[in-house]
Formats: structure tokens, sequence, C-alpha cells
């Protein structure tokens, strides 16, 4: 658990959830422009950051991105407080991003990279709305 002030956590998970929106943009950019991997790419740091942005609220404040799936799957899906399909969707853009980011041969496609933008747009809603119910909740 990190040591922050309430208002410390709450600047920060605005941050984080503005800088997965500039990701998410990145990534429409990059699909616009014929850059799929990379589109790919930060569609799953759009969904990272977001991530981030729910889990500074309870004072967690993982690094490794395998602690982000595992705190975010404990503490958010295991309550039932996030769907089931916000840990799959994290999941599968994470395995995306490895295999274009480290994978020497892989190919990706258009409707990869929109189908990995739909899917990061459908998780920033829900974190988003679970956010705010959290924030909600601290105030009241």
């Amino acid at each position: 658990m990190v040591e922050l002030s309430m208002d410390e956590k709450i600047a920060l998970s605005n941050t984080r959830f503005e800088k997965s929106r500039e990701m998410l943009s990145d990534s429409l950019t990059a699909l616009r422009t014929g850059m799929f991997k990379t589109s790919i790419n930060r569609s799953y740091y759009a969904v990272l950051h977001a991530a981030r942005s729910l889990l500074i609220l309870k004072g967690i404040d993982p690094v490794r991105h395998d602690t982000v799936k595992t705190m975010l799957s404990l503490h958010f899906i295991k309550p039932k407080l996030l769907p089931q399909d916000t840990i799959k969707i994290f999941k599968n853009l994470l395995s995306l991003r490895t295999d274009v980011d480290y994978g020497d041969f892989e190919t990706v496609e258009r409707n990869d990279a929109r189908e990995a933008i739909k899917q990061a747009k459908l998780f920033l809603k829900q974190i988003q709305i679970t956010r705010k119910k959290l924030l909600k909740e601290l105030f009241y």
C-alpha cells in the first residue's frame, strides 16, 4: 500500500486516467497511419494506465504489468466492482502487446488494431464508471 493522502491519490488517479485517454488517442492516430502494431501497443498502455488510475484510489500502486492484473482481479473483479470481461480485456491486450512488441515475425492487420481499440474503449468506460462510484464513496 502507498502512503498518500486522499487528495494525492485522487490527483494521481486523475493524471493516470488522462494518460490512458492520451494513449487511446495515440492508438487511433497509429491506426489511421497504418501503424497497426503501434496501435495495439498504445491500446494496451491505455488499459494499463486506466487500471492503475483505479488501483491508486485504494492505495495500491503496482509497477509490474502482471501485478496490475492480479491486483485488479483481487480488488475489483473478485468483489464484483468491475464486470468479469474487464480482466479478460486486460489479459487479451497484454498478450497482443507482448506479441507485437517482442515477436520477430508477428503480423497484424487493420482489423486487429481496430478490435484492440474497441476493447480499450470499453475497458476505459468500465474503469471510469467504477472510479466515479469509488470517488463518491470516498467523499460520502
